[in-house]
């Protein structure tokens, strides 16, 4: 286990109430039993207000993520670039990479790559294939 492990739901609500107590952080890490460091960094989280870490992503909306997965529904054979162009033009001040990384985020995967042109099917391989298959 590491020096500060993950506190469970009714260690974090001990925490809690014996600081409102007034309790110093070892009496308090004693009855709910965890470490000292572990108390200390709950109590500094919960009166900060830090619920999560990391950067927040707050060059794009919600509304701008829709128009984004709207526009890649509609024509989805484009490459990033072409997507990112569209983008800006609809409004949206983003840079390639964060409209790479958001369509990342949607589950959209874009390699570089160009789709196989297939033979169109006409009457006759239709019926090629027809008469194979009756054969076989």
């Amino acid at each position: 286990m590491r020096k500060t492990a993950d506190l469970t739901v009714v260690q974090k609500t001990s925490i809690d109430t014996l600081h409102k107590e007034g309790k110093t952080q070892k009496v308090i890490a004693k009855e709910a039993g965890c470490s000292q460091s572990s108390v200390s960094k709950h109590i500094n989280r919960e009166v900060k207000g830090r619920k999560r870490c990391g950067r927040k992503k707050k060059c794009t909306s919600n509304r701008d993520n829709r128009t984004l997965e709207r526009t890649v529904k509609q024509n989805p054979l484009k490459n990033v670039g072409e997507i990112h162009k569209e983008w800006t033009a609809a409004g949206v001040s983003a840079s390639r990479t964060t409209t790479y990384r958001r369509l990342q985020d949607m589950g959209f995967s874009f390699s570089c790559r160009i789709p196989c042109v297939k033979p169109l099917l006409n009457n006759r391989p239709c019926q090629k294939r027809l008469a194979w298959a009756k054969d076989k």
